[in-house]
């Protein structure tokens, strides 16, 4: 009798320890599915533009993953499988956050792109005629108009789904009007300079 619990007792721990062996003996399919799935909802979202950092960390895990399955390391595989859509589901989780937040940035910016404009126009039109070239001044007013018909469509493209490339946009502009006011200032100050006549007299 005590052959035979001593038989059975040892068939149990066998059997559980095979069950743990083939538990752990098989891919992560189901976390990997769940992962994959996690990812392409959040590119869908677009969550490599909103939240870059977050959704290259789900990425990361991924692909952590990936190469434990390759080592046949499929515990640590399950594991980083389940980081991976945890991981991706906060990066979506995050995104209108993040879209609320620039689009309150860039509003804020087209403010400061129109006055910067109006300044444009107001300094041109201001400009003494005689000392700068009516052709510059025609250049520079055409480009202005340029820069105002692109503003509208930037601000519409604001109120859309592609709300990062319009604040990428408006960077852009800020940087030419920028750019075009520092070119105008030297004008204007080189131009307003007292001739060497004016100077002698």
């Amino acid at each position: 009798m005590f052959k035979s619990r001593t038989f059975y007792c040892f068939f149990i721990v066998l059997l559980i320890f095979s069950f743990g062996v083939s538990g752990c003996s098989k891919p992560p399919a189901e976390e990997m599915a769940k992962a994959d799935k996690a990812i392409d909802e959040a590119k869908q979202k677009e969550a490599p533009v909103y939240v870059p950092d977050l959704f290259a960390k789900a990425e990361s895990s991924l692909k952590q993953a990936q190469e434990y399955i390759a080592g046949k390391k499929y515990k640590e595989a399950k594991q980083a499988a389940i980081e991976t859509e945890t991981n991706a589901q906060q990066a979506i989780a995050e995104i209108e956050a993040a879209k609320a937040k620039i689009k309150t940035e860039a509003e804020r910016f087209a403010q400061d792109i129109q006055k910067e404009i109006d300044d444009l126009k107001n300094t041109i039109s201001t400009a003494p005629k005689k000392k700068i070239p009516a052709k510059t001044i025609e250049e520079m007013q055409a480009e202005i108009a340029k820069w105002e018909t692109d503003f509208t469509g930037i601000k519409e493209k604001l109120q859309g789904p592609k709300l990062k490339e319009a604040s990428d946009e408006l960077k852009n502009l800020g940087e030419q009007l920028n750019a075009k006011k520092e070119e105008i200032t030297s004008i204007l100050s080189n131009t307003l300079l007292p001739s060497p006549k004016e100077t002698k007299k």
